[in-house]
């Protein structure tokens, strides 16, 4: 909850710019000669400055103005006074610099504060250009000596910049927590687990027809566990994604995944078991000298363009399993019928290498490891959750939309026939 002294800051913010649009008063700058050609040989950003800070205490002087009333007249009925100055500072390229800002008081004593002062101190351009900054790679305790831009400048220390970077990160972590999904078209969600930090987080990630791809969610939790994965879902729901449309659910290999996606989206859902998962937990089983042979075969099965011919070639390769290695037999058959979903609706290859595996939270994951190098010290709380969420945000604004994106709408279509085909087989069986 904001306290009063928050609110009466974006109150006097949000009359500032009402007065400002209807002013028609225009503010002029005089600076002498002399100054500026001094200023230059220092560099034209001390002239740029030089200009802004006058511009701002002019901007201020001209509000208080507008409450007080011209300056040395007498008003009976005036509800403010000018109270003199003080030291305060604006934000400039993500750093802070010194200005006289004046002072209002009202008859209570009590201090008013400037919406235009407000406007030159906000916090969350200072906010935006730290996350930004260190998103790039930039490192809190080398940033003060790296962006040092202006003579004058302070606020960039390690302490600072990690204060600022922190609500930065929360902003972005609050994005993907409370962005609206009711507009959006998915016609495919992928959803992963991946072990960050020793730390197992959830993610969901959605595709559009457009062929965008969009972070949808980000939890804490292991993908054994049910109810995170359905806690995650749930929040989508609320926020405006409709699991009563067709859709196909690529997911990791985790049990808690396909429960909870089944019990939340129903018959609606067609769930794509990662491929790359399921050979990596098969091959697990198996010794050195069978490894390369059986993946070999794995793959070549899931390459095969036709349902019934990668159907066929892993039945194969079931058998000869049971014989070498039960074990890994039986984590070939667990969920195979799900790693070939995309084989059974006939999606275009040119768009199923990226529909049937979770390699595109994979490879985002491995943005957010380089991002997250500098990192020395993890801690309890959001911090994992700030990191990650910022890192995918920022891979987010890079991704290019999908190739072929064109063949999407074909998707969709096999994908509305098979909850058509699956229906009806729900109703018979209950009849009788």
């Amino acid at each position: 909850m904001k306290k009063r002294y928050q609110i009466n800051k974006q109150r006097a913010l949000q009359k500032f710019r009402a007065a400002a649009q209807e002013s028609q008063q225009e503010i002029q700058l005089a600076l002498p000669l002399p100054e500026v050609v001094t200023m230059i040989s220092r560099g034209l950003m001390n002239v740029a400055m030089a200009v802004l800070i006058k511009l701002a205490e002019e901007m201020m002087n001209w509000e208080v103005g507008q409450l007080v009333g011209p300056k040395n007249q007498t008003q009976v009925e005036r509800e403010f006074e000018r109270w003199g100055k003080q030291r305060g500072y604006c934000v400039v390229n993500g750093q802070k610099v010194p200005l006289t800002r004046p002072r209002v008081r009202d008859k209570r004593q009590r201090e008013v504060p400037l919406g235009s002062y407000q406007a030159l101190q906000q916090a969350s351009l200072l906010d935006e250009a730290i996350w930004r900054k260190i998103m790039h790679g930039l490192s809190m305790r080398s940033y003060g000596e790296v962006v040092r831009e202006l003579e004058t400048s302070y606020g960039i220390e390690k302490s600072t910049v990690s204060a600022h970077f922190i609500e930065g990160s929360r902003q972005q972590l609050q994005i993907i927590e409370t962005r609206s999904l009711k507009e959006a078209q998915f016609c495919a969600l992928f959803i992963d687990g991946t072990y960050f930090q020793k730390q197992q987080l959830i993610v969901a990630l959605g595709l559009t027809l457009q062929g965008q791809k969009l972070i949808l969610g980000v939890r804490q939790g292991a993908t054994e566990n049910a109810t995170v994965v359905r806690q995650l879902l749930e929040d989508l729901q609320e926020r405006g994604l409709d699991f009563s449309v067709p859709r196909l659910y690529v997911l990791d290999g985790g049990k808690a995944l396909s429960s909870a996606v089944r019990k939340v989206a129903g018959p609606c859902a067609q769930i794509q078991r990662c491929q790359v998962h399921k050979i990596r937990n098969v091959v697990d089983h198996l010794s050195e000298e069978h490894k390369c042979s059986t993946r070999c075969k794995m793959h070549s099965a899931y390459a095969m363009r036709d349902y019934a011919d990668a159907k066929r070639a892993l039945d194969l390769l079931l058998h000869q399993l049971m014989h070498l290695n039960p074990s890994a037999a039986r984590s070939l058959e667990e969920g195979m019928e799900e790693t070939l979903t995309v084989h059974r609706l006939r999606v275009p290859p040119q768009i199923r290498k990226n529909l049937d595996t979770t390699n595109i939270i994979e490879s985002a994951f491995s943005s957010v490891e380089t991002i997250c190098r500098n990192v020395k010290r993890w801690h309890d709380g959001d911090q994992r959750l700030r990191w990650v969420a910022s890192a995918l945000l920022w891979r987010e604004a890079r991704w290019n939309r999908l190739q072929r994106r064109e063949q999407l709408p074909l998707l969709v279509k096999e994908l509305e026939l098979a909850v058509l085909r699956k229906t009806p087989l729900r109703r018979s069986s209950v009849a009788s």
